[in-house]
């Protein structure tokens, strides 16, 4: 049985807030541009950019991964970053075979920007104060509309569109996939930010976590403001809301997605659901490319 304190506690108006910013993405205008000429070396696939407009007007920056000699729509799949201000490149873990693939800079970065993580340079506490304000809700909005953008391409067989990631980009798969009526499957590897009510009533040592106990501490009533913020996004409470075939992984000795933590994600969903369990710590394991590929097809057809 899972704890109380991992357990979903789901505020009232959670579906409102949701929908409220899912409507707000689905009216966003759907404009893009892909480059159409391969621009990085992946064997097996051409690589073109793919730059759409966000949320709040921007222009976001991404990449498109095409299977070589493609001669008909295939299933695809969105591939969320990890925390940081980099991007994922291209590579085994964010493309797969007979697959279309995307992914793309929350932050306005280049499609293959590349930075070493910095707590300087972190935003787990941007707009914190305010559930409406935190900057992971405008972050999941352009999740949204680069769903709507993957649809929109030839290539791409919008009847088996799956959004998938690790930590960072697995809980917002999670989320993604329970706000979209778009996405047919899920793969959550390690997802971050779950049982959120433990963590924060505990010594956070490990950044990037930890920018959050630094604000918290720093304003009067932080960890219970903080905590009213997060109670819309954790990840336990959005699985309560996720009604697609998920594949959800957690690493034995994982000190950052912590098994227990992973788990209570795992109960809370109420659709078909698989758990897997890897050997290491907070990390890309290759059982991963196979796995998840294999769910992603078996989920979506």
């Amino acid at each position: 049985m899972t704890p109380e304190d991992l357990q979903p506690y789901v505020p009232e108006d959670f579906d409102e807030f949701w929908e409220t910013a899912r409507e707000e993405a689905d009216k966003s205008p759907l404009d893009y541009h892909r480059s159409r000429h391969n621009v990085f070396d992946l064997p097996g696939f051409v690589v073109e950019t793919i730059d759409f407009r966000s949320i709040g007007g921007s222009t976001l920056h991404g990449w498109i991964a095409i299977p070589e000699r493609l001669n008909r729509m295939v299933p695809s799949f969105l591939w969320l970053p990890a925390y940081g201000k980099e991007s994922h490149l291209p590579n085994e873990y964010s493309t797969r075979e007979d697959m279309v693939s995307m992914s793309f800079n929350f932050h306005g970065n280049d499609a293959f920007h590349q930075e070493d993580y910095s707590p300087l340079r972190g935003y787990f506490a941007e707009g914190v104060e305010d559930p409406e304000t935190w900057v992971f809700r405008e972050m999941l909005q352009n999740a949204l509309i680069a769903v709507r953008v993957l649809r929109a391409q030839v290539e791409a067989d919008a009847s088996r569109l799956s959004v998938a990631g690790m930590s960072q980009g697995g809980g917002m798969a999670i989320w993604t996939g329970a706000t979209s009526s778009a996405v047919k499957a899920v793969v959550a590897d390690m997802p971050f930010l779950a049982g959120m009510r433990r963590t924060l009533h505990q010594p956070i040592h490990r950044y990037p976590l930890k920018e959050l106990a630094d604000f918290a501490h720093r304003i009067p009533l932080g960890i219970e403001r903080v905590l009213y913020t997060v109670s819309y996004y954790d990840t336990v409470n959005h699985a309560t809301r996720l009604h697609k075939p998920a594949l959800v992984s957690y690493g034995a000795r994982d000190p950052a997605s912590r098994p227990e933590h992973v788990r209570a994600v795992y109960d809370a969903i109420p659709g078909s659901k698989k758990l897997l369990e890897y050997p290491g710590g907070h990390d890309w394991d290759t059982g991963m490319i196979e796995a998840n590929r294999k769910f992603m097809l078996e989920a979506t057809t």
